[in-house]
């Protein structure tokens, strides 16, 4: 996922908002319309998208010109274990005098809300169909419903 990066540092109150250790960490999960609250999600559903990747997360945060370290972490509130539900993104959002380097996200909810609206304008989710509810029409269309009498089939006679 990432490049070789040193290991991170013990806790150190000492630490300046330049450091990795004080950078705000995001998850897939805060902003998947599919979790619950308890499981993970941090903002409205409706600002939520369905299964957002770390590597959404990253370009749009790219876009927007800020710090970006990517790390191979699962959430602890993650029920999967593949590689899809995978990822840590760490973002630098204030100077090391404390100011907010973007005004307009100077928190991690505003920074969610943001990628809530932006994930589905990339170009990665415009050519994608919503998928649940094409594969739901087309399964209920045989079967009993169709026209015809639905017939069980039994044991058979016994000889």
């Amino acid at each position: 996922m990432a490049a070789a990066v040193a290991p991170m540092r013990p806790w150190n109150p000492a630490f300046q908002h330049s450091d990795r250790e004080r950078w705000v960490c995001i998850y897939p999960a805060y902003i998947n319309k599919k979790k619950t609250r308890q499981e993970g999600r941090r903002i409205p559903k409706e600002q939520c998208v369905d299964n957002p990747s770390f590597q959404e997360i990253r370009d749009i945060m790219h876009s927007l010109n800020l710090n970006v370290i990517v790390e191979n972490k699962q959430y602890s509130r993650e029920k999967s274990k593949e590689l899809a539900f995978r990822g840590r993104i760490r973002v630098q959002l204030r100077n090391n005098d404390g100011s907010p380097i973007l005004k307009e996200y100077p928190d991690r909810d505003s920074l969610l809300v943001h990628l809530g609206k932006m994930i589905p304008q990339l170009k990665t989710r415009q050519g994608k169909p919503a998928e649940p509810q094409a594969q739901a029409s087309t399964s209920s269309g045989g079967g009993a419903a169709g026209g015809g009498q639905s017939h069980k089939k039994g044991k058979g006679k016994r000889r």
